[in-house]
């Protein structure tokens, strides 16, 4: 083991050395020579806080030859901002390693600056009282992936480090199954493919995200079926290959069919409005509706599925033709 100790005019510990073997991302590299886990160095690098021969870098993918100098500034742990709260969750599965709870639309995932409290994240350190993964930082520990404040529907949660790292290689690597239900604008023709396009930040709003050219964004891959027909929108299924921040909407939205509802991505059509209104539905119309992976400390195949929540059924059957609605309910 490397020897850690105080930084100067600081309280970062330093870990200092050698790249023990060329050829291997940094990641892997620092997490071999340091002891720290890959996901912590990951968030390290993303900090700004590793030194490669001098040099901050962040890239985890660089591959640095062999006996290259390295410094790791660790900060003080720090107390958690966020406080637990006794908010209620639908908790679909939970173990020693992990939970899977089913969450409701409006309801943000960690805390941020316009939402310090009730939360997700809030919740579950009321609920798990202490066991989850310190990897996601102070303000989100466990969060291994999240879904929109308005959209709803299933997500795990990492309570140990080690699931924490097992769930998000599963991520990385594609593994993980994901659906989508949503209803969208006009019906998708053809009913069915796979939309291909890079995402990034917009250049024009940076509260949105938006398709880009290869090699500028993270690549992204949706693959889509339509279940049913409606009354000018479709009840579609997505699935996805990769997580990108807003994928399905942005997706969706790129191909002429956004969400329904989706204030940002796209217009509902006017002649929708006033249902939409009736019903009071004032969210993208986005359901998690499938979630399985592997667990990652038994290995077991672990697959989990959400009823569309009651805001989504009332407006898909408010769509429906004349004789549709039984039979379609049936899908969701």
């Amino acid at each position: 083991m490397l020897p850690i100790w105080p930084g100067m005019g600081g309280t970062d510990s330093i870990i200092s050395g050698q790249v023990p073997a060329g050829g291997q991302r940094l990641d892997k590299a620092l997490a071999d020579a340091s002891g720290l886990s890959r996901e912590r160095v990951k968030a390290l690098l993303g900090e700004g806080r590793v030194r490669l021969g001098g040099a901050v870098v962040s890239q985890a993918s660089l591959k640095p030859a062999e006996g290259t100098p390295f410094e790791i500034h660790v900060p003080e742990a720090a107390p958690a901002e966020a406080i637990a709260q006794a908010i209620p969750l639908v908790v679909v599965h939970e173990d020693d390693a992990l939970i899977v709870v089913d969450k409701p639309a409006g309801l943000v995932v960690h805390p941020a600056a316009g939402n310090p409290d009730g939360t997700l994240v809030n919740a579950l350190l009321h609920h798990c009282r202490g066991q989850l993964s310190g990897i996601g930082g102070v303000a989100r520990p466990g969060i291994v992936h999240r879904i929109d404040k308005d959209t709803s529907g299933l997500l795990v949660v990492a309570k140990t480090d080690a699931a924490h790292e097992g769930l998000a290689r599963q991520f990385a690597d594609h593994s993980i199954t994901r659906a989508y239900k949503c209803v969208t604008a006009g019906v998708p023709m053809p009913p069915s493919g796979t939309v291909r396009g890079a995402i990034a930040r917009s250049s024009h709003d940076r509260k949105k995200m938006a398709l880009v050219d290869d090699g500028r964004g993270k690549h992204a891959v949706t693959h889509f079926r339509t279940l049913a027909a409606l009354q000018g929108a479709a009840l579609v299924e997505c699935r996805l290959e990769t997580g990108r921040t807003h994928q399905v909407r942005v997706h969706l939205a790129s191909i002429g069919h956004p969400l329904l509802g989706d204030p940002v991505y796209g217009r509902t059509p006017s002649r929708l409005r006033p249902l939409l209104q009736r019903l009071g539905f004032h969210r993208q119309a986005l359901h998690a509706a499938e979630l399985g992976f592997i667990h990652p400390v038994t290995g077991a195949p672990l697959h989990f599925a959400s009823p569309t929540p009651v805001d989504m059924r009332e407006l898909i059957v408010e769509l429906c033709a004349e004789g549709q609605d039984a039979k379609l309910m049936a899908m969701v």
